[in-house]
């Protein structure tokens, strides 16, 4: 199954989405953004809820665009579900589905078959997600499409049931778009990642390009990366380009920037740091000193903001908390900061 879209749009006042192209085939497209930047919009014109001042939808080579949401074979989830109140679970599965059988395996594969003889209301937030989902499978759709299924349950019963929603998109070999706020989410479950800025299509890609590779800066603050420099490049070499940021040279593994002025990038996450060198220590390549200037613990992690010898702004390094409590870092602590050459992105200075 592939869906496209070619050249889409839809105008609100005065939002406006699109011009947008995309491409999604078997697998989960996760659709990341801020709120109000298109994600839902997104999803109603491909469901056809809302209709395209503009544009293609094509389903396997089938226009879907002008015919109404029934006959589009377009599942889709919301973000609280909407079973109907009167029914019970199973009947809600059964409202969509063609036969008990289907709506015994459904339950069966989302672990729901206690719960089939109640009511929403009383259906846990956890249950009532499976209970939608389940009633949207029923139908067999070609394309499933999830507006932020799991954004309002608590985070134990969220991280669940993402994985448990993993397993099952492997299963199915459809195009499915689930449209979610949450980095962590997005990267859980989505095979790709597209970013969506004000109506339009900021980059597409795996979850590791996007994150470590973002094509601008709103993309890269975005996806948790606060570590961007205005730098320059001083020389091309085999080994890559070697550029300028402040007083400091370092040394990175791309060979394919092609201006002078650019933008470094390097993410939190690929920042190594130990304690500050001694002087027997063997020099590696683009090392330096930093001094903790704060620090913040984000549960499953740490933020350590350091000031270097290049300068403002700070640079941040992700450490998790064993690391942290090794090097018993606090403010004004020295480290030694190691930036791997693979780790640094440049991108063309846009300022």
């Amino acid at each position: 199954m592939t869906l496209n879209l070619s050249d889409l749009s839809k105008t609100y006042g005065q939002f406006k989405f699109g011009p947008f192209d995309l491409r999604v085939e078997d697998g989960v497209l996760a659709v990341l953004g801020p709120s109000g930047s298109g994600k839902t919009t997104l999803l109603s014109l491909i469901a056809g809820i809302t209709e395209p001042d503009s544009g293609s939808i094509c389903l396997n080579g089938r226009e879907l665009v002008g015919h109404p949401l029934e006959n589009r074979d377009v599942g889709m989830v919301f973000q609280e579900g909407a079973l109907f109140p009167h029914m019970t679970a199973r009947e809600n599965i059964a409202y969509a589905a063609t036969t008990a059988a289907r709506v015994d395996g459904l339950a069966a594969t989302l672990e729901i078959e206690d719960i089939l003889n109640r009511s929403p209301p009383v259906l846990s937030g956890g249950e009532y997600q499976r209970v939608a989902l389940a009633r949207t499978l029923a139908t067999d759709p070609a394309v499933l499409l999830l507006d932020e299924p799991l954004s309002s349950l608590d985070t134990p019963i969220r991280r669940r049931l993402r994985d448990e929603l993993h397993s099952l998109f492997e299963s199915l070999d459809i195009p499915i778009l689930y449209v979610t706020h949450d980095q962590r989410t997005a990267t859980a479950l989505g095979d790709r990642i597209a970013i969506v800025r004000d109506g339009m299509l900021e980059q597409v890609g795996d979850s590791s390009t996007v994150v470590e590779q973002p094509a601008t800066e709103f993309v890269a603050r975005f996806t948790g990366n606060e570590n961007l420099f205005e730098g320059s490049v001083i020389e091309h070499s085999e080994q890559g380009v070697t550029v300028r940021v402040g007083d400091v040279e370092l040394q990175t593994a791309t060979s394919n920037i092609g201006q002078s002025d650019i933008t470094v990038c390097i993410h939190p996450s690929r920042v190594e740091i130990k304690p500050s060198r001694a002087p027997d220590d063997e020099q590696i390549i683009n090392t330096i000193t930093g001094t903790v200037t704060r620090w913040l613990n984000e549960g499953s992690e740490y933020q350590i903001e350091m000031a270097t010898s290049w300068g403002s702004p700070a640079l941040t390094a992700s450490v998790h908390p064993p690391v942290f409590e090794r090097l018993t870092i606090d403010t004004g602590t020295e480290l030694q900061i190691m930036i791997p050459p693979s780790s640094i992105h440049l991108m063309p200075n846009r300022g």
